[in-house]
């Protein structure tokens, strides 16, 4: 490992790390624009100059082109250095339309922060600037070519790291221009990336526009509900409505990016007509009054029909902490039975693809970048869950051969096709990774992982199905296909259940929790309004069995813009917000099992998931496996 001096401070680094990120290690931030940690360099903007006073190389020379040496001498402070990144930062900002107070990304751009930092802030140019036309790419991203400062950074993850090919630079010499050939939708299905990557406003989250600064936001640490996977994300809100969300760092999950089915839908979430007041018969009532009436329709319900009568619906998409809190209230009423997946084949096949994954085999999305061969069986990761398919895309960047047995719509990676997985060499990798849709689960497919020592992946089918697997195999949990089928069941109360089979009329939906307007919330006689992801904290474990931590992000209650016609929320005092009595599901458990004569509950999280509470949610998450 190399051992270099920057500032006098002594730092050792692994193999192949630049300059830059060595400075970075120790808390020195050189300004940069075109470097990212995983774009790597492209030594385009200048700006990120240092100099070398002894060692191998000497002089002034751009931190994130050089990598580090044994025996360099580095300054960041030294007069010639600084005036280079000075005069540097003084040329990008000469075509700068300088339109920070009107600009979405003030108070988080980078060219502003790296302005100051470089020591430029006097306008010495008045001269005339280079101007653009902006291009309409879409519904979600906004475009101002006119601050653009030619770091590239934005093709350079487009086409090469997302394997885009609507997008790209034209141009020649000081008129290049980035965007599309002609005003239209970006196709890629991680465009949203380049809000995130742009080191100014050139591309800004048009759905949040104009609606707060940097400053303003209510922001925490969450993970994404859109799929198995858990990328790491942070929302952000004001005024009780989420406004946009960004993608957040995990070097062992996403990596540093998000597709935009995880970033742009907000409609569940800010919507005005989703369950916010608890219902009797469809009338809206209080809690007490709600529980009340679930209390007595539930000791009438279990008099009449028997405790073996009802079941508990529990859901992939709910946290581990209400699929918990439901598996203690089927405890508590010893009722028939307690489900966690609609149909069997479904609820059969996670399981089996839970029981095969171990601490040695489990393939997180860095496993998977890292593969030096990748095979595919049955699913189409861009519609199941895109960030995979962009992980095997970096796999396949690196060399790595891809095979697909089934169906693969794909255009990341190119792919081979086979028949079955026989005709896959995975013998002859070191670091094999099987990825397979849940619909696909065999035997001889985790038997073949196992000969040949190759990692998995399931694609499963919500945020938390690798929790309820685990909670079916501890409490034996009935698929509800099945429990339905037995003929025993004559009603049930389900929390945040999306079934996909059609009930038969006899059966009774005593109560509904949710926080989103479902098909079964109109049946059910009595509806419980539960918190969305980002108004609770909760714990989501993901396809690879690895537990992460997700925060409280803003208050709930309706936002400020639905509240009436003219902007303002209605002129009387109250205690809570309007539409704010919404609950976290766990604690909506906890009242009916209060109610029902048990203490009450103040973690849902006991026994073998205590070690679940102290989860830190900006770390990487713990394996369960």
């Amino acid at each position: 490992m190399p051992k270099l001096i920057i500032d006098n401070i002594p730092v050792e680094v692994p193999e192949g790390t630049n300059v830059l990120e060595a400075a970075r290690s120790i808390g020195i931030v050189i300004p940069h624009f075109c470097w990212h940690p995983a774009l790597g360099r492209a030594g385009a903007c200048r700006a990120c100059a240092v100099k070398m006073l002894d060692g191998p190389v000497k002089g002034l020379q751009m931190s994130c082109m050089l990598p580090a040496q044994d025996g360099m001498v580095v300054s960041t402070t030294d007069a010639e250095a600084m005036a280079m990144r000075r005069s540097v930062i003084e040329w990008l900002m000469i075509n700068h339309p300088h339109d920070c107070p009107v600009c979405d990304e003030g108070g988080e751009c980078q060219l502003q922060d790296f302005t100051i930092a470089g020591g430029h802030g006097i306008r010495r140019y008045d001269g005339r600037k280079r101007t653009y036309n902006n291009q309409y790419l879409g519904e979600f991203i906004a475009h101002e070519m006119n601050r653009c400062i030619q770091c590239y950074r934005c093709v350079r993850f487009y086409q090469e790291y997302a394997g885009g090919t609507d997008f790209g630079v034209m141009g020649r010499a000081a008129m290049v221009y980035f965007g599309r050939q002609s005003d239209g939708p970006l196709e890629s299905p991680f465009s949203g990336n380049l809000v995130d990557i742009c080191p100014t406003g050139v591309f800004t989250d048009k759905t949040a526009r104009f609606r707060a600064r940097y400053w303003d936001y209510d922001m925490a640490p969450s993970i994404c509900p859109h799929c198995s996977l858990g990328c790491n994300i942070t929302p952000v809100a004001r005024y009780r409505e989420l406004l946009k969300v960004v993608a957040r760092r995990n070097d062992r999950v996403n990596g540093w990016f998000i597709c935009d089915r995880g970033r742009f839908p907000k409609a569940n979430v800010n919507a005005l007509d989703r369950p916010r007041q608890p219902l009797v018969d469809g009338k809206a009532t209080s809690w007490d009054e709600a529980l009340d009436a679930l209390r007595e329709r539930l000791n009438g319900f279990l008099e009449l029909n028997g405790t073996q009568s009802l079941a508990i619906i529990g859901s992939p998409r709910m946290s581990m902490e209400g699929n918990t809190m439901a598996a203690r209230l089927h405890k508590l009423l010893d009722t028939g039975k307690i489900c966690y997946f609609s149909d069997s084949v479904h609820a059969g096949q996670t399981l089996e693809a839970v029981a095969s994954l171990t601490p040695d085999n489990a393939a997180s999305q860095e496993d998977v970048r890292q593969a030096d061969l990748v095979a595919i069986v049955g699913s189409d990761l861009l519609a199941e869950a895109p960030m995979m398919a962009l992980a095997v895309r970096q796999a396949w960047r690196n060399g790595a051969p891809v095979y697909v047995v089934g169906e693969e719509t794909s255009t990341l990676f190119e792919y081979v096709a086979v028949a079955s997985l026989s005709d896959i060499p995975l013998a002859e990798a070191k670091h094999p990774v099987l990825i397979c849709g849940t619909n696909h689960v065999g035997s001889d497919i985790i038997d073949t992982a196992a000969r040949n020592k190759a990692k998995l992946s399931f694609i499963l089918d919500g945020p938390n199905a690798f929790g309820c697997a685990l909670l079916s195999q501890e409490y034996g949990a009935t698929p509800l296909s099945e429990a339905v089928a037995s003929g025993k069941i004559k009603g049930l109360i389900s929390f945040e259940s999306d079934l996909t089979l059609e009930l038969p009329a006899g059966i009774r939906v005593l109560a509904a929790a949710d926080c989103r307007k479902t098909p079964l919330l109109s049946r059910a006689e009595i509806v419980l309004p539960s918190s969305a992801w980002v108004e609770m904290d909760g714990t989501f474990i993901n396809n690879e069995g690895r537990a992460q931590r997700f925060k409280q992000v803003m208050e709930p209650g309706l936002p400020i813009k639905g509240l009436d016609p003219a902007g303002h929320p209605p002129r009387l005092h109250r205690n809570t917000p309007p539409g704010g009595e919404v609950l976290p599901t766990w604690r909506i458990i906890a009242k009916i099992t209060e109610r029902l004569g048990s203490e009450w509950i103040e973690d849902p999280l006991s026994d073998q998931w205590e070690r679940l509470r102290e989860l830190d949610a900006e770390g990487e998450g713990i394996s369960v496996v």
